[in-house]
């Protein structure tokens, strides 16, 4: 199974050229022969709290036909990331686009201080897909400093867990410390992927990486 983590710098709110950077980076994985290729927390808008609402996205999004396009064109699925809204609430989540042409949802769970403010934190969409009999389960951001989301990924037999975040620089060392923990404790394979460059005004930490199941940085 080959996995590919996007290291993406959105142009905050553009979410035009932030699609077709998405669309470039999608092609370039799907040559080099992946299955999945997961984006950064927020991934098509940027990171955003103030101008979430405006920019939010629903599950029937039309602008997501693109990337559900090349899903079934490559055979690969596309994780990305957006402010999503459901029911008349708004979450940090993420669209799992499968070249089934099924679309789900995964929510945020844990918030950092501040989000609560203009989204909902949600347990309600948490799901897992196969690859290969393999069982995926996905994070996002705070999520993994929460150390009962991967104890429950791990509850549910998760092979691989995937983390999508926006952690600076000085944060990507305890994501890491944290990550290959999770991977050893729970022999999980993991996948973070993390923004590059400046983001919301604040610096991103990049160093996107890969654990395996014995908690051995892989790359």
């Amino acid at each position: 199974m080959i996995l590919a983590a996007a290291q993406t710098q959105p142009k905050r709110g553009n979410i035009e050229a932030n699609l077709v950077d998405h669309y470039r980076l999608i092609t370039l994985a799907a040559e080099k022969g992946a299955q999945l290729i997961v984006f950064p927390e927020m991934s098509i808008t940027g990171y955003e709290r103030e101008n979430a609402a405006k920019l939010a996205f629903s599950k029937k999004d039309s602008r997501l036909d693109h990337l559900r396009k090349l899903s079934v064109e490559h055979n690969i699925i596309i994780v990305a990331g957006a402010p999503i809204q459901i029911n008349e609430q708004l979450f940090i989540g993420e669209f799992i686009i499968a070249p089934d042409h099924s679309i789900k949802i995964y929510t945020k769970q844990f918030l950092h201080q501040g989000e609560d403010e203009f989204f909902q934190a949600s347990l309600d969409h948490n799901p897992m897909i196969l690859i290969d009999n393999q069982k995926i389960s996905f994070a996002i951001c705070a999520d993994i400093d929460n150390p009962l989301h991967p104890e429950n990924a791990g509850k549910k037999d998760t092979s691989i867990y995937i983390a999508s975040i926006f952690f600076s620089p000085n944060g990507v060392p305890n994501a890491y410390r944290d990550l290959q923990n999770y991977a050893q404790k729970y022999k999980m394979n993991i996948l973070m992927s993390n923004f590059s460059g400046v983001s919301w005004g604040h610096p991103s930490g990049g160093k996107s990486a890969f654990w395996n199941n014995k908690g051995e940085l892989v790359a």
